[in-house]
């Protein structure tokens, strides 16, 4: 494959060009590059049908195990302990009925148009505003105006400068590590399925669906079983689940070495590269999280059904360069940490360092 064969030289020409080093290569050569980078990724965008009703199979599977142990008459502990790891199933199961959105995976098949739509519902994950929101996340992902969509809020400091103190402390709210962790309430009940449908009522029907759906499970285990099975099988697997999910949004594209774009300079291939992440998992935390941590090759083509995403980063060498994360606390801690964009430094900064900037600026004036 050439890509693999000259991957150095084409790694190199998709780098950041910081201050004083060389320039990038004419502008018809990068998106000849370019070019042929998505090319060489649509290799990967074949699926194996028997390979996808198998992995739907396995999670699903798996799902329903936990979630019966978590239900049934055993010790508290072991009904908690099978409720978390029920959690990071659905994280898994989260990620096919994404594929499926995608048309990666099961395309065209209806029976699994309905279990994945079900899914959907039940993940608190409305069809129609989960392919409005991120089919507009991939085509504007890191641009610095226009990439809220689907994703976490950034501005630059110039832009933080200008805003209002109503403005900051939303801003503030909506990157708070504490916001994230309540994913099951901020991201997904209020944000996915409550702001979807009052936005939209018509076009997010299916939102209020949702909330009706998990409303009338939550109190039918309340009611006809129990408060403590409710929690179990319920409740405490998506409050996991969706506080991962809720992290994972947040740090594939808010991480040490991510670069962000102006919208005149705003280059596909670039945005799947610098600032879309690799996160290096132990291999069953991959297989929890269906290999979302890499990325960047997601981001590159999203066709690629995701048990395909190892080999193709391994094939596509200019995502080497990718910056990488991963779950370990320092590095969780690290992304959280970052707040605003400087165009000038090219990087994210904290609150800390974003104070230090504005007041050498404000003294340099």
């Amino acid at each position: 494959m050439p890509l693999a064969q000259n991957g150095a030289k084409r790694s190199s020409m998709t780098e950041p060009v910081a201050p004083g080093r060389k320039q990038s290569p004419p502008r018809s050569a990068k998106k000849e590059l370019d070019r042929d980078l998505v090319a060489a990724s649509r290799e990967f965008a074949v699926e194996s049908k028997a390979r996808s009703w198998w992995h739907l199979f396995e999670t699903l599977t798996v799902l329903a195990g936990f979630t019966a142990v978590a239900a049934l008459p055993f010790s508290p502990w072991i009904r908690i302990a099978s409720s978390v790891l029920a959690g990071l199933v659905w994280v898994r199961g989260f990620i096919l009925f994404h594929d499926f959105m995608h048309g990666a995976i099961l395309r065209q098949s209806t029976p699994a148009k309905w279990i994945m739509y079900g899914f959907g519902l039940l993940v608190l994950t409305p069809p129609n505003v989960w392919r409005q929101t991120h089919n507009y996340h991939h085509a504007h992902n890191a641009k610095i105006v226009g990439s809220h969509v689907g994703s976490f809020l950034t501005v630059t400091v110039d832009m933080w400068r200008a805003m209002k103190p109503r403005q900051r402390f939303y801003y503030r709210l909506v990157r708070s590590p504490l916001l994230i962790a309540a994913g099951y309430l901020t991201v997904f009940v209020f944000g996915m399925c409550v702001a979807s449908f009052v936005r939209n009522p018509r076009k997010c029907w299916d939102s209020l669906l949702a909330l009706v759906l998990h409303a009338g499970l939550l109190v039918g285990l309340w009611v006809l079983v129990d408060p403590f099975t409710m929690l179990c099988a319920l409740l405490l697997p998506l409050l996991v689940a969706h506080a991962l999910g809720a992290y994972l949004f947040y740090a594939q594209h808010n991480f040490v070495g991510v670069h962000l774009q102006p919208r005149h300079e705003w280059n596909f291939t670039r945005s799947a590269i610098a600032s879309s992440s690799y996160m290096k998992l132990p291999g069953l935390m991959h297989w929890f999280t269906g290999n979302i941590g890499y990325h960047n090759v997601h981001h590159l083509n999203h066709r690629i059904p995701f048990y395909r995403l190892p080999e193709a980063l391994e094939a596509l060498e200019p995502l080497h360069q990718s910056p990488t994360t991963t779950l370990r606390p320092w590095d969780v801690a690290a992304c959280l940490r970052l707040k605003v964009w400087d165009p000038h430094q090219e990087r994210m900064l904290s609150f800390k360092e974003l104070q230090a900037a504005l007041q050498t600026s404000a003294a340099s004036a």
